[in-house]
Formats: structure tokens, C-alpha cells, sequence
């Protein structure tokens, strides 16, 4: 009962990351449309969740000590390289292929638990990764934007290997006494991440004035022409689809595992195609739908999966894996972690 409780808590977590990372794009794109550059709106985003949990940093202070390396690794990895890689790899190619390789994480995640750690993985885990990757093609509709271009496929490689860093580091320390407390971990991977970002975005050349004024909502069926003030959309950004996000992600991680996470995460495409059909009018397909309900279908595989016996050792696929072996134990796959 208590591995069942706790797997429906990491499901349900692990969903409201999917949404509230899904919710960044219709709250961005806005902005970006007001003037805001990409970069300036990802550094408003990442440097304004880092304020928001300084002082949780300040708490768990002692990590600096303690964990230097998975904090350097978390800013470096799951919150500049997969912003930073990400925005590079669309200026070469489009969204859509952009998207698909970057979710390709959930797959290379189940090939470091298998190759590099020498893990068992189980065939749910891989049948969901491979549906929700199948799923996600139908979403971005990859078909329709097609072209090869070299240095841009190699960004957003980088970028999902950056998803996997951040699904692997999440889950670090999970197991041990001395516990690397999630939000720490968020935190100061957050102030990291600023900080390299700061270098890369340049943020002094912003224009300051547009977060003072509105951004149009447009094409959306029930908003359509509606202004919202910038400073909301930022908020939202900021609160929503960061520090809410990052928390129920990593915490999501070490009660599920890190390729079950990963598959889930598939979702954030699924979420934030429907949110821009709703808020923004932009037109849903029926291959998307089709798509959507693929992925949908293969987390639901991955999260379900369950070994028939207790095994030595913790196999990567759900939290309930390591279940038999005692009602508190936890899954850990010396990844972790978005």
C-alpha cells in the first residue's frame, strides 16, 4: 500500500511538472513577440526563480560543502545546457525536430542505466519510452519541417544529453544518509545556471521597459486580441513554469526513477501544444491528437511497470520495483535527473 501511495504521489508530481514546464511557451511566447529576445526571456526566467529560492539556498547552505559537484553539475547541466543548447538548436532548425531529439532524453536515460550502470531496465520501461517517443514525432509533427542541418542536430543532441544530466542528477543522493535535499539541489543549480547564463544572454542589453507595458494574447478563440500585462506572463513564467516545475520534477525522480520520469516528461510537448491550441489559437491536427494519446498511452506503460519477484538489486522502471525489498526502500539509480 505505501509503494502504491507513494508511486501515485511521484505519477501525480511528475504530471505537474509536465504542465507546469508544458505552460512556459504560451506565457514566452508573448513576450517574445512584444520584443523580449529568447535568451533575455530564459534569463529573466532562470535568474528570477533563483531570487525567488535564495532563500531556501541560504537554508541548505551546508550543500555547498557537502555536494559542490552535484550543485556545479545540476546549474550546469539540467538548467543552462538544456536552456542554452535548446534556443541555439532552433535558430538552425525547426522547433518541431528540435523538440523530438531533445525527448529523446527518456531513451538515452534507459541506455545509461543499462550500459553505464549496469542495471537491469525492464521491457515496460523501454515499450514506454518507445511509444512516447513514437507519440512525440506525431505531436511536433516532425514530417513537416524536415532538414538537415548538421551543426543544429548536434545542439539539440547536446540539449537532450543536458535533459539527461538533469533526470540523473536529480535522483543523486537519494539514497544515502546524508540526503542532498531536493530543493538545495534546485536552488542552487538555479543561482549556477544564472550565472552562466548571465555570460551568454548578456542581459544588460534588455530592453527593461517592455516588462512596464502588455503583450497580446493572439489568435486565442476565447482571449483573441486580449492584453496581458508582461509583469504576469513573467510571473507565471518565473513561479509556474520554473520553481514549481524544477520542484515536483526532482521530487517526482526520486519517487518514481529516472526513465519512468523521463517518459512522463514526454508530456510537457503533448500539454504545451494543447495549451497553444486553447490560449492561442494555434490549430491542433489530428495526427497531433493521435500522437498525444500514443504518448500518453506509453507513460502509462512505464509508470505501471513492477518486477513479479524481488530482485537483488534496484531495477530501473517505477518506484514500486524496489518495493518488495521493504516499505520505506527507495529507488534509486545513482542518476538522477529534467
Amino acid at each position: 500500500m505505501h509503494a502504491s501511495q507513494g508511486r501515485s504521489a511521484g505519477l501525480g508530481l511528475a504530471l505537474a511538472s509536465a504542465f507546469a514546464f508544458g505552460g512556459s511557451g504560451v506565457a514566452a511566447k508573448p513576450l517574445i513577440e512584444a520584443g523580449l529576445d529568447p535568451l533575455h526571456v530564459v534569463w529573466l526566467r532562470v535568474a528570477g526563480a533563483a531570487l525567488v529560492m535564495l532563500p531556501v539556498a541560504w537554508r541548505h547552505r551546508d550543500l555547498l560543502r557537502r555536494k559542490p559537484a552535484l550543485l556545479v553539475g545540476f546549474g550546469l547541466l539540467a538548467v543552462a545546457g538544456v536552456q542554452a543548447f535548446y534556443f541555439a538548436s532552433i535558430s538552425r532548425i525547426p522547433v518541431g525536430v528540435a523538440l523530438l531529439i531533445e525527448y529523446l532524453a527518456p531513451a538515452l536515460v534507459l541506455g545509461w542505466v543499462r550500459f553505464v550502470q549496469r542495471r537491469p531496465v525492464t521491457r515496460a520501461a523501454a515499450l514506454g519510452v518507445v511509444l512516447a517517443v513514437g507519440g512525440l514525432a506525431c505531436v511536433v509533427q516532425v514530417w513537416s519541417g524536415l532538414t538537415f542541418d548538421l551543426v543544429g542536430l548536434l545542439l539539440a543532441l547536446a540539449a537532450a544529453c543536458c535533459q539527461v544530466g538533469y533526470f540523473v542528477l536529480s535522483d543523486q543522493g537519494s539514497d544515502e544518509a546524508e540526503r542532498a535535499d531536493p530543493l538545495g539541489v534546485i536552488a542552487y543549480g538555479l543561482l549556477v545556471g544564472t550565472l552562466v547564463l548571465t555570460v551568454v544572454a548578456r542581459p544588460w542589453g534588455m530592453d527593461w521597459a517592455l516588462l512596464g507595458g502588455s503583450a497580446e494574447m493572439d489568435g486565442s478563440a476565447e482571449m483573441d486580441g486580449s492584453a496581458v500585462p508582461a509583469w504576469l506572463l513573467l510571473g507565471w513564467i518565473v513561479l509556474i513554469a520554473t520553481v514549481l516545475a524544477y520542484v515536483t520534477g526532482v521530487i517526482s525522480v526520486r519517487r518514481l526513477s529516472p526513465q519512468v520520469a523521463g517518459v512522463v516528461a514526454c508530456l510537457e510537448a503533448v500539454i504545451a501544444t494543447v495549451l497553444a491550441w486553447v490560449l492561442l489559437g494555434e490549430h491542433l491536427d489530428a495526427p497531433q491528437i493521435i500522437g498525444g494519446a500514443v504518448v500518453l498511452v506509453g507513460a502509462f506503460i512505464a509508470q505501471s511497470s513492477t518486477p513479479k519477484a524481488p530482485l537483488p538489486g534496484p531495477v530501473a522502471g517505477s518506484a514500486a520495483d524496489v518495493a518488495a525489498a521493504g516499505p520505506d526502500a527507495e529507488l534509486s539509480s545513482g542518476r538522477t535527473g529534467p
